[in-house]
């Protein structure tokens, strides 16, 4: 088996279970709540659209955050590992450990009909899904939810997001920083009681629709030193260079109207597709994709627009308008040209 093959390379004892939380889920559950939950974490060679999985980890839990089952597996990259220094997983390691596409039907087995949850959901989800994508396979998820997202819809009092911040507010201990199969354990036990109070206070879980990628780029992303300072992963997408926008900017856009070429567009929090294709679309439709936002940005796309983000914040004093994903993707459709 995969998971007793792994366990002899990184010897470790996940415990689950053993955390304070509610000891019985609330009652009436809410009935909209998903049936079960797939807690996954991912090492990865780097935290660019080229990088690689080379491992991965996977908690089942039940529908009321109970546990099920556990797995996890290296990953062989095919390629330098990378931050040796935080994964401590080596070529040497990793030589032997199966490819992606060989992994596929045991993950998607443990995937299949459950919500995924990770945090920094849209890291874990893109990385899986341009996996399944080189594989000619399509990744078995539906929906994800990030804790993160799910912690502000709590208003958890944390100092900031890591995980280790999440594991301390509820008294999860840490064993193994990094280690894909450790960190799943401490989502999952995190996860559990912000699930249940979740449901007490019946509450909207953040869900997102997971898109499969049917188009993609595998392009290497330009590479700066790989000392330990150049890996931030509070910043894991790369910057990317565009060419300049062709097109004047029009001014901001105005709520029921039509985009305009040349409109500068700024993206904030997790989104469905793909950010990189979504940022992509934009720009073929001769849209700018501002990184940051100033008085001069047109429109803000976001699925969270009630989580106080610097962006949302400027947005709300600027007076730009915010829309959704789903609502920027029905404009996307009829841009109108850029006059003259």
């Amino acid at each position: 088996m995969l998971e007793d093959h792994m366990a002899a390379a990184n010897p470790i004892t996940p415990r689950i279970g053993q955390q304070p939380g509610p000891p019985t889920p609330p009652a009436p559950w809410p009935d909209a709540y998903p049936q079960g939950y797939a807690v996954v974490d991912v090492e990865t060679t780097g935290l660019a659209r080229d990088d690689r999985i080379i491992s991965a980890a996977v908690y089942q839990l039940d529908a009321q955050g109970e546990f099920q089952d556990r797995w996890y597996t290296l990953v062989n990259p095919q390629r330098d590992p990378g931050p040796v220094w935080i994964h401590g997983l080596t070529s040497e390691v990793l030589s032997d450990a199966p490819l992606f596409p060989e992994i596929v039907p045991e993950l998607s087995r443990r995937l299949a009909g459950r919500v995924l949850v990770a945090h920094n959901a849209m890291f874990d989800w893109s990385m899986i899904a341009r996996e399944y994508a080189r594989a000619r396979a399509e990744a078995p998820v539906e929906r994800r939810l990030c804790t993160i997202a799910l912690s502000k819809e709590l208003r958890l009092p944390l100092p900031n997001h890591k995980l280790e911040s999440l594991a301390a507010h509820y008294g999860v201990v840490q064993e193994q920083a990094h280690h894909a199969l450790d960190d799943a354990r401490v989502l999952a036990e995190a996860f559990r009681p912000s699930l249940r109070r979740a449901a007490r206070e019946n509450l909207r879980l953040p869900l997102l629709t997971c898109q499969p990628l049917t188009e993609w780029t595998d392009t290497p992303a330009p590479r700066q030193h790989t000392g330990s300072a150049s890996y931030r992963p509070g910043t894991w997408r790369p910057s990317r260079k565009r060419p300049a926008c062709p097109y004047p900017n029009p001014g901001r856009y105005e709520a029921g109207g039509r985009l305009v070429q040349g409109m500068r567009v700024a993206f904030s929090g997790d989104t469905s597709v793909d950010r990189e294709l979504l940022e992509d679309r934009a720009v073929e439709a001769g849209l700018h994709v501002a990184t940051s936002l100033s008085r001069l940005t047109s429109l803000l796309v976001t699925n969270d627009p009630d989580a106080q983000t610097s962006k949302t914040a400027k947005a709300r004093s600027f007076g730009t308008v915010v829309i959704d994903e789903a609502a920027f993707m029905q404009l996307l459709q009829d841009v109108a040209p850029a006059s003259g």
